[in-house]
């Protein structure tokens, strides 16, 4: 009975909400990278710093492995890197920005601005999942990306993203 009406009644309230994954100390507005490999790096150093990665190495390797497959820059000014960690419990983000925008091997040749890099356990798909079909909605909401571009700081981000989840 309760499993059926939780089914019955979802919807936008039962989405995952990006803005309650993602910690201030989580996203950085003013990327340095210049290129993936770069950005990988500052990216996972992210998740060290925040104690959620200890094993920097088998997290790049994870990016890595996924990039391989096809690039990760699906969207116009978005790249989405991600992979599945043994250390991972829950799905992790962390967003960066870059004014000066980053190369990615995009698959529309374009830099990346916004990176939304997601780990996720292995063996547990679903919100793996989850998390990469609401990333994907809310940036391709017109203008989304540009606002998330243009903002100044950490809290910005996630004001803006929560608004959208609204």
């Amino acid at each position: 009975m309760i499993r059926s009406r939780r089914l019955h009644m979802a919807g936008k309230s039962d989405r995952m909400k990006i803005s309650e994954k993602l910690p201030p100390a989580l996203i950085k507005v003013g990327l340095e990278s210049q290129d993936k490999e770069e950005l990988f790096e500052e990216m996972v150093q992210l998740f060290v710093e925040a104690g959620l990665i200890n094993d920097r190495e088998a997290a790049i390797a994870a990016l890595e492995e996924r990039e391989a497959k096809m690039s990760t820059g699906v969207a116009k000014w978005l790249g989405l890197p991600h992979g599945k960690l043994e250390e991972a419990k829950e799905v992790m983000l962390a967003l960066g920005v870059s004014s000066a925008g980053i190369e990615y091997d995009s698959l529309d040749g374009e830099p990346v601005y916004v990176v939304v890099m997601v780990f996720a356990e292995i063996g547990n798909p679903g919100p793996h999942i989850e998390a990469l079909a609401e990333i994907s909605r809310l940036f391709m909401i017109p203008g989304f990306i540009e606002r998330i571009r243009n903002a100044q700081s950490a809290e910005e981000v996630l004001e803006l993203i929560a608004a959208e989840e609204e």
